[in-house]
This record gives C-alpha cells, structure tokens and sequence, in this order.
C-alpha cells in the first residue's frame, strides 16, 4: 500500500491499495471517504476479550476493517480534532501508546491493552491506567492533538510530562505515575495531583494541547440553568 497525508489543520491520510486483499483497519466511524473496489467488514478484532480490552482503552468495541478488491482503489481516514498524523512502521519494535492516539493501521498490526506496573498509580494517574500495545508488522497511523514534540531519552534520561500530553513512547522507556509533592503545589499549582515520569532509554513521542484539559475549560465556560 502506499499513503499520502493531505491537510494541515484537521489532517487526513489517504491510503492507496497496490493488490486485492490489502486492507486498513480503524475504529467504528473512522473512515472518513473511499473509491469504490473497497469492501467494509465490522468486527470484533481479535476476539471478544482483546475487544474488551480496547473498549477500555479508549476505542470502539467492533473495529472496521476495509479490504482492497482491486489495486488502485483508496480509503482516507480523519483526524477527530486539530493537530498531525504521525505515521509509524512498529515493524521494528512497537510503541506503548496513551488511549486515544491510535487512528489507523494496516491489518497485520496489533492492538492490545497494556498495563502499568503499579495498578493504583495508573489508576489515579488522570488517564486511567490502561494504555494500548501496538505491535506487529506494518505501518499505524498515530493522531496528535495540537503540534508533535519527539524526545530521544538517554540511557537514565527523565522527562515529567502532564499525562495528557504524552502520545507514546518506545517499550525502552520506562514509565511511571508520580505524585506533585507540596501541598501547596498540589492545590494552587493547576496541574493536577499526578505528573507521568518517563525514563530512558527511547523515543518519547508528546504532544502540545491536552485535548482533556481543553475540552474541560469549554464544559467551564457553558451556562448552567
């Protein structure tokens, strides 16, 4: 297959099938236009429970999987808010991504739930404490809210980052819920109760508008009766 990222505010990628049986996969409603030669299949990817573990990570419980019925034929697929498109080939390794970011990806790339390590530190981290595995062999289609900013952690490395602003980062990376300290700080300092700690070795993948954040300030501004 080959692809083409086409817009700059509200961005899209265009995916072009080089032989039958090629096929995209994305979450229900995720498909934004297409040629005719592409068949569309919804199901429950990988089973009910890996189905399960999706829908807490932030996606649809049915996927919809789009096949290529002749070369040629193409089907695009949309960004939900402002910002890039990030495309990833995780043939090489696999990134643990926060739930949300995923948009599309070629039908020989996973999509699994991944936990953190300390489950009440997850849990109260501002995210929920389920994040998604992305493996495989292909190429994932990664959604970024606002500008993309890439950190390349040396061994050691630490980067504290407000949860909402984390897109992914490598399986090398070491990751962790941290509490603010300071009462103070904690109260009056306007960033929550925890900060996500990324340690090296590896590629931190960010993002620049917390979509939660953003989203809570225009739920702020609406009059209530």
């Amino acid at each position: 297959m080959q692809y083409k990222l086409i817009g700059n505010t509200m961005p899209a990628v265009e995916v072009t099938f080089d032989a039958p049986g090629e096929a995209m996969y994305t979450q229900s409603g995720g498909m934004a236009w297409m040629t005719e030669g592409v068949s569309m299949d919804s199901n429950m990817k990988g089973g009910f429970g890996k189905s399960i573990g999706r829908m807490f990570s932030g996606e649809s419980l049915f996927m919809a999987t789009y096949k290529a019925e002749r070369a040629g034929s193409m089907v695009a697929f949309a960004s939900t808010v402002a910002g890039e498109i990030l495309p990833v080939d995780v043939s090489a390794g696999g990134l643990i991504c926060q739930k949300g970011a995923f948009l599309c990806a070629e039908e020989t790339v996973n999509l699994n739930v991944a936990f953190t390590k300390k489950f009440s530190a997850g849990l109260f981290g501002g995210e929920g404490f389920i994040l998604q595995d992305i493996n495989g062999r292909g190429m994932v289609f990664l959604e970024i809210d606002g500008d993309k900013v890439e950190k390349n952690l040396a061994p050691g490395e630490v980067i504290k980052v407000d949860t909402g602003n984390v897109v992914g980062f490598e399986k090398t990376v070491k990751y962790e819920i941290e509490t603010v300290k300071g009462l103070k700080n904690i109260f009056l300092g306007g960033e929550g109760l925890f900060l996500t700690k990324l340690t090296g070795p590896g590629k931190v993948i960010l993002q620049t508008q917390n979509f939660n954040e953003f989203a809570g300030r225009i739920i702020g501004m609406m009059p209530s009766r």
